[in-house]
């Protein structure tokens, strides 16, 4: 029999899955997130790191400050309402259909919480504190779906604790910085087709999905990162923000590898590959994206402002390689990923429509990172178009209600994975219908 071979190949697959797993392959806007303020999120997020009266600037632009009145603190919460539904075949490596149902609805409704403190100190400089979501994303398929190896679970949260200072040069230029504290968290698994690898090696009783197996993986890690910026004014009704926030590098050393091994094949595979798929710890390192935004408010006259906003992301030279070093005898993974860099633009206005209410609109144009060649099912993604509306309630001097909305128009994407030793030979081919929405509220209350 060629049970060695065979099984080697598995072991390979079995890292390349595992290399999914612990990055969490998932794309653009559902990995970046940019909910962190329901006034922003009216106008998609257009003036992000110019715009007056928002406290979330501290996040973008730490400069920005200068635009906050006094001490204050402010809260919003983001609703994400995903929708990922999946139509189509796969192919077994014998060529037969695969079994296996559409995997149900694999998005989710999330909250993004974030939370702000601002404080003058004296007349020219600025203190804030800031708790937000950069990035995160969750999918999980039905159990037996028709797409189960390449992929069942992907569930990522980034979580920043941030503290900016900010320094006014004069009225009209100001330079900030800002330094966070990431907390990062990965749990993701696919099923594993041991039924194929050992049908292969002639082992009697094995067929193609008969013995399916799981592989789990999860990690966390801290990282800090920083963000500095600039904000310059050349007069009293135009404002310029530039800001930069850093790479930041998760080194995940205490990963945890789960595998779930069906009895029958566990038998053959501790003979075949001692060592080999057993619960194991894990090191690798993640890094996530540098970007860079662009962002210019002009106040028309007393009731019109406008704003708009350019952002760059350097996926590219984050996500190039990663490699995954196992606690066990499992060989490690070296996983090559095709992520270009990506483009997010944004047009928005504020109408002023009496003393105590505002009404808002935008619109967005949002490149995802992936492309038809690299598209997989953790989180099929597409690029978007925004359409945003919001409104500000005032109803005194220190206190101020929001409230914001997002409905994201995309295109249906195709899957095609090809049947390679990473799925075991299980191809996979067919459409996504995905939908999106945002919804947001928040306050803000001044001292």
């Amino acid at each position: 029999m060629h049970t060695a071979s065979t099984l080697a190949r598995v072991t390979a697959l079995a890292v390349g899955i595992a290399g999914v797993l612990a990055v969490g392959h998932v794309n653009a806007a559902a990995f970046q997130l940019k909910e962190n303020s329901a006034k922003g999120l009216g106008r998609a997020f257009a003036g992000s790191g110019s715009a007056q009266g928002d406290a979330s600037i501290m996040a973008v632009n730490p400069a920005g400050m200068r635009q906050l009145d006094g001490t204050q603190i402010q809260g919003d919460l983001s609703a994400i309402s995903f929708s990922a539904k999946f139509s189509g075949t796969g192919r077994k490596p014998t060529g037969q259909p695969q079994t296996g149902g559409d995997g149900g609805d694999a998005g989710m409704i999330a909250p993004v919480p974030a939370a702000y403190f601002h404080m003058p100190l004296g007349e020219k400089a600025h203190f804030g504190v800031s708790l937000t979501a950069p990035f995160g994303f969750k999918t999980d398929y039905d159990n037996g779906w028709v797409g189960r190896y390449s992929g069942m679970k992907t569930d990522m949260k980034a979580i920043d604790l941030g503290f900016a200072a900010s320094y006014d040069v004069n009225p009209y230029v100001s330079f900030g910085a800002s330094v966070f504290v990431e907390h990062l968290t990965i749990e993701l698994s696919n099923n594993i087709d041991f039924g194929t690898a050992l049908a292969q090696s002639r082992v009697p009783g094995f067929a193609p999905g008969s013995a399916d197996g799981k592989l789990t993986m999860e990690g966390d890690n801290n990282a800090v990162g920083w963000t500095v910026g600039g904000l310059f004014s050349p007069d009293e009704n135009t404002h310029i923000g530039i800001s930069y926030r850093s790479k930041v590098e998760h080194k995940i050393t205490g990963g945890d590898a789960t595998f779930d091994v069906p009895v029958a094949a566990a038998a053959v595979l501790a003979q075949a590959q001692p060592g080999r798929f057993v619960n194991t710890s894990g090191k690798a390192t993640l890094t996530l994206p540098a970007s860079a935004t662009l962002s210019v408010t002009h106040n028309v006259n007393d009731r019109w402002t406008v704003m708009g906003d350019v952002t760059r992301t350097a996926w590219s030279t984050a996500f190039d390689q990663v490699t995954i070093d196992y606690g066990s005898a499992q060989p490690d993974s070296v996983l090559e990923f095709a992520y270009r860099d990506t483009t997010f633009v944004s047009l928005g206005a504020d109408f002023k429509l009496s003393d105590t209410v505002t009404l808002r609109g935008g619109i967005a144009l949002d490149q995802t990172p992936t492309t038809n060649a690299h598209r997989d099912v953790r989180v099929p993604d597409t690029s978007r178009k925004w359409l945003s509306f919001g409104v500000g309630w005032t109803p005194s001097e220190n206190m101020e209600y929001n409230f914001g909305y997002t409905h994201l128009f995309t295109k249906d994407p195709d899957v095609n994975i090809a049947g390679t030793t990473n799925n075991q030979g299980n191809s996979l081919n067919g459409k996504y219908k995905v939908r999106g929405d945002v919804l947001a509220a928040s306050f803000n209350y001044k001292f």
